[in-house]
């Protein structure tokens, strides 16, 4: 059951200046509530002009749910938990999705899906694709292992006669996920495999090769025995399958090698991240259900919740900062009784959104059978949707978590890092893990416990040992009563939800608490201000941005938050407070992964963290880190050194940081992200159609966009896909595809023959520029320097228009962009980079 259809609308503009009231005038944060929160349907028509309008919303929902239970919650008390993103917040798709009556979507934040005993054949492999598609179209996350797949060489009973190995099946997958978009959404996928299989090394390399796997998120399954094997020098054996005692094929290799190739690739790129199977498993409550379908297979894309084949997690997060009381003060305290008590209703609201959930499915699966295709062609989405369905209501799982440690931490005067502040944040997660299992404890009494729930397959879990430690009386009435859920706690990333709330996100530190933007200005314009003028002579104005809670701190203590202050006067406010020597690259790595650890042992699920490191780090203290999360008892872990995704960093010269000219793929990828870019001059209205690899040009296309030459396609358009085949006659050929309003696939056939001949040959020469690594900057310059008659005078002018908007602000340094807003202003943290500028978040 859905809310009614809304019948009042907003314009963008209006919603826009009301949310900008409502975040006081952040403008970032009212920018990613219009876009990706506010109620609306297909046309793009808002029903929501703040998020006031949205909590009500979801607090409507809930309460209709909760009245199917003793006790209810009334929507007023589920508003005041919710409303100004102050204590409990739901994230992305329950934000999105609750009461949303205008698209059949899943609340559920992501998924895993899993391998029959056919999933290492072709069938197997197609049925895995066509399911993680029908999910991401659903906003839906995925993850999903790749280790049952043969390795490469394997003998096979086709044409082929051997295997290809796991990397083709990597491309084919990352190329589904970056297919798939929702209202400018793109899919989120995380591919796993264990170090055991034979193809390991392959799959660790794959992402190396620039234009290949981009649309996915790689971690390796690393087991006990392959860290003790590096310890102690010995060999390891890989094997398969896998898991057998009998193996089809096996062999022994130096896994110091396989572990430096890791190391290597994780300083280089940021990837593979690493997953320590043996302690995911071991810890796993769900796991001891292994037998009824519960066996953890993979996580998700961010690697925060560790699933079983079909079973999916909804996330909702407690703001920590706003459990302190006078922040920032010499008597700032932690409201340990409020907290408790919220805690304890956050997972009362999980389980209503469970309920809420498996509406959505029924409804997905209502219209599946209404859909007009043939029964054959849907039978895959409708048993996947039946799967997911059996996992839900036999699990009732939930994924509570938290955001703003590190401002929680600085308002309570504790330094992030420091022996004080990690055991405040461990006694805070206790704390979380305790009410949360206490709540799911009391809801079981009245609502039921989760439906394979056995206190006998759970009495040897070290998780559970743990609560029984630290609650006996809570542990004993689980044995009698039950639970509700199967498991119930994690720490995901908040990217947006921290925007919104104006906090620090997730567990991490804060990540810089001053920094400078820059806006373009019109020098000529009465008291514009002139701070910097780039290499093509536009000019700028440089203004700092504080980080909220830092404001906050400054306001606090009596510090102008509006005068206009130098770098020393900014680094010394810094040196004053509390969050000096605690933002994402100050703190100590080691200290960070002894953090994390420690809080581990009070999530059930995971943790999604980053350790930010400096660009000249060594791979020697990467390899370091890693052995110290393992042996910490961290389930999974990730590092990030500054600059090093190939191209997302390059010096102000033309070579890359590590000396190395910056380099595109030598064979040009069948599949290329696209942006349009209209331009008009004089009459004439031109279309540039721009490939895009890691949000850098690769290649371009221009045209008149007429009639005449067939390049009409609505306005609304601005992104798609160029996509590379060959003709009849075997010559190269380039087609342009774009998703329709209905969400078909739309395709302009042949760009290369819709296009003058002479912009063609000229298109040409200026994409081998690009694809060869020639700064952008001095490309535009190439273009203006061209002698050409006054025929195409007009074309080059766009064309040198059009590559200007891939030149970073103010600077000639050659950066990754924002595929949103085409900031350079971007970080990476929790698995993914984030655009300070906007919002926007990509993994993988």
């Amino acid at each position: 059951m859905e809310t009614a259809e809304q019948t009042q609308t907003y314009s963008a503009e209006e919603a826009y200046e009301r949310s900008l009231a409502y975040f006081n005038g952040d403008e970032l944060a009212a920018r990613v509530w219009v876009s990706k929160y506010a109620l609306k349907d297909s046309f793009g028509n808002l029903f929501e002009s703040s998020p006031d309008d949205m909590h009500r919303r979801i607090a409507g929902e809930i309460a209709r749910i909760e009245q199917n239970y003793p006790a209810p919650l009334t929507a007023g008390e589920i508003y005041e938990l919710i409303r100004d993103f102050r204590y409990l917040i739901p994230q992305g798709s329950p934000m999105t999705g609750i009461g949303n009556p205008y698209q059949i979507a899943s609340l559920s934040n992501c998924f895993v899906i899993g391998h029959s005993g056919d999933a290492d054949s072709y069938g197997g492999i197609m049925k895995t694709d066509q399911e993680q598609v029908q999910l991401m179209k659903r906003r839906g996350g995925v993850g999903h292992d790749l280790s049952n797949i043969r390795p490469k060489g394997s003998p096979v009973k086709n044409s082929a006669l051997t295997s290809t190995g796991i990397v083709p099946f990597m491309e084919r997958f990352s190329n589904s996920t970056r297919e798939v978009a929702q209202d400018g959404r793109r899919g989120a996928l995380m591919l796993s495999i264990a170090i055991r299989h034979p193809d390991a090394g392959d799959f660790i390399d794959a992402k190396l090769d620039q234009g290949k796997v981009t649309g996915a998120n790689i971690s390796v399954r690393i087991d006990n025995d392959f860290m003790q094997a590096i310890k102690v020098g010995l060999p390891y054996r890989q094997q398969y399958p896998v898991d057998s005692g009998q193996p089809l094929y096996q062999q022994a290799i130096d896994p110091v090698q396989l572990w430096e190739k890791i190391i290597h690739n994780a300083w280089q790129s940021a990837e593979p991240g690493v997953l320590f199977w043996d302690t995911i498993i071991r810890e796993s409550v769900p796991d001891c259900y292994a037998d009824l379908g519960f066996g953890t297979v993979s996580t998700n894309p961010c690697g925060e919740i560790p699933l079983c084949p079909y079973d999916s997690c909804r996330l909702l997060a407690i703001n920590l900062f706003s459990y302190v009381d006078r922040p920032f003060t010499p008597v700032a305290r932690f409201d340990w009784e409020l907290f408790r008590k919220h805690i304890q209703a956050a997972q009362r609201l999980m389980d209503d959104i469970i309920d809420l959930e498996l509406e959505k499915v029924d409804a997905i699966l209502q219209k599946i059978a209404h859909d007009p295709e043939d029964a054959e062609l849907k039978r895959t989405e409708k048993n996947l949707w039946l799967n997911i369905r059996k996992k839900a209501t036999e699990g009732r799982r939930t994924g509570i978590g938290i955001t703003a440690e590190g401002d929680m931490l600085a308002a309570l005067g504790l330094r992030y890092g420091s022996e004080e502040g990690t055991a405040f944040a461990v006694e805070v997660h206790r704390t979380v893990a305790l009410e949360a299992y206490r709540a799911s404890v009391v809801m079981a009494k009245c609502r039921g416990a989760f439906p394979i729930f056995d206190s006998g397959r759970e009495k040897e879990n070290p998780f559970i040992l743990r609560l029984k430690d630290a609650d006996p009386e809570l542990y004993f009435e689980m044995l009698e009563h039950g639970r509700r859920n199967i498991a119930l706690l994690t720490i995901a990333p908040t990217g947006t939800t921290s925007l919104m709330s104006q906090t620090s996100s997730g567990i991490e530190p804060v990540f810089m608490a001053v920094y400078k933007r820059r806006r373009k200005v019109n020098p000529g314009d009465l008291d514009a201000r002139v701070d910097f003028v780039d290499a093509i002579g536009d000019s700028w104005e440089e203004y700092v941005v504080f980080h909220h809670r830092f404001r906050q701190w400054m306001t606090v203590n009596g510090y102008d938050t509006d005068k206009h202050y130098s770098q020393q006067e900014l680094d010394s406010l810094v040196a004053l407070s509390p969050y000096y020597k605690a933002t994402a690259n100050d703190v100590d790595y080691l200290k960070k992964v002894e953090m994390q650890g420690a809080i581990q042992q009070w999530v059930d699920h995971s943790i999604s963290v980053t350790i930010n490191m400096p660009a000249d780090v060594s791979e020697e203290l990467v390899g370091q880190l890693y052995m110290a999360a393992w042996e910490a008892g961290c389930k999974g872990v990730t590092v990030y050194r500054d600059g090093c995704r190939s191209g997302v960093l390059v010096s102000n010269s033309p070579t890359a940081t590590n000396g190395e000219s910056a380099s595109f793929p030598t064979t040009r990828p069948a599949l290329l992200e696209a942006e349009i870019v209209r331009f008009q001059n004089s009459k004439d209205k031109w279309i540039a159609f721009i490939g895009l690899i890691e949000g850098k040009p690769y290649e371009i296309f221009t045209g008149l966009a007429d009639d005449e030459d067939g390049l009409l396609i609505p306005k609304w358009v601005n992104e798609g896909i160029i996509v590379k085949s060959r003709d009849a006659e075997g010559l190269s050929r380039y087609d342009f595809q774009y998703k329709n309003r209905h969400g078909h696939k739309t395709t302009i056939e042949g760009l290369s023959y819709k296009f003058n001949p002479e912009y063609w040959n000229y298109a040409k020469l200026i994409s081998s520029t690009l694809r060869h690594g020639m700064p952008i900057e001095k490309i535009v310059d190439l273009i203006n320097s061209l002698q050409l008659d006054e025929a195409i005078n007009t074309w080059k002018n766009g064309v040198a228009r059009a590559l200007k908007k891939y030149i970073p602000n103010g600077t000639q340094a050659r950066k990754q962009q924002c595929g949103t807003c085409q900031s350079t202003n971007l970080h990476y943290q929790e698995g993914c980079l984030t655009c300070k500028d906007c919002g926007s978040s990509k993994c993988g």
